[in-house]
């Protein structure tokens, strides 16, 4: 039920309408760091770690799709039932629109309390930064994961 929950929010925390797709299913999944882990935080001023990233779509820098309809990238929210991690005035906490690629940073130092427990929810979105919809449903994948100094 949570995971349903979350899954919902983090998507129409990004966008409220996403663009349908046909064909062979989209995926998107997080390949580090895995659920469950205890993650020791970066010590810059972001508090930022990588999270790999993999997808049956190409990941490219938004606006280099072209007329590849399998291609787009992802953004990222911290706990996504909330917005207590987003980077100020933005709707998520991270995306790799300007890099394309398999690394997206989550910058844990935008959360209230960056240690502790945190939920990671990605989204697979388009080159025009809609989301990427499987039978009316965005394409996400969560982990949960303990940060600490």
């Amino acid at each position: 039920m949570l995971h349903s929950f979350l899954k919902i929010s983090l998507a129409f925390a990004f966008f409220p309408i996403g663009a349908a797709f046909a064909g062979e299913s989209p995926k998107l999944e997080i390949v580090w760091p895995k659920a469950g882990d205890v993650i020791e935080l970066g010590n810059d001023p972001e508090r930022a770690i990588g999270v790999v990233v993999t997808s049956n779509f190409k990941l490219l820098p938004a606006g280099q799709c072209g007329e590849n309809d399998r291609c787009g990238h992802v953004h990222m929210k911290i706990d996504p039932s909330d917005d207590t991690c987003n980077i100020p005035g933005r709707a998520y906490n991270s995306m790799n629109s300007d890099f394309g690629g398999d690394l997206i940073k989550a910058r844990f130092g935008h959360c209230a309390s960056p240690t502790g427990r945190h939920v990671i929810g990605i989204l697979l979105a388009n080159d025009h930064h809609q989301p990427v919809l499987v039978d009316g449903k965005p394409v996400t994948a969560l982990v949960e994961v303990t940060t600490k100094d």
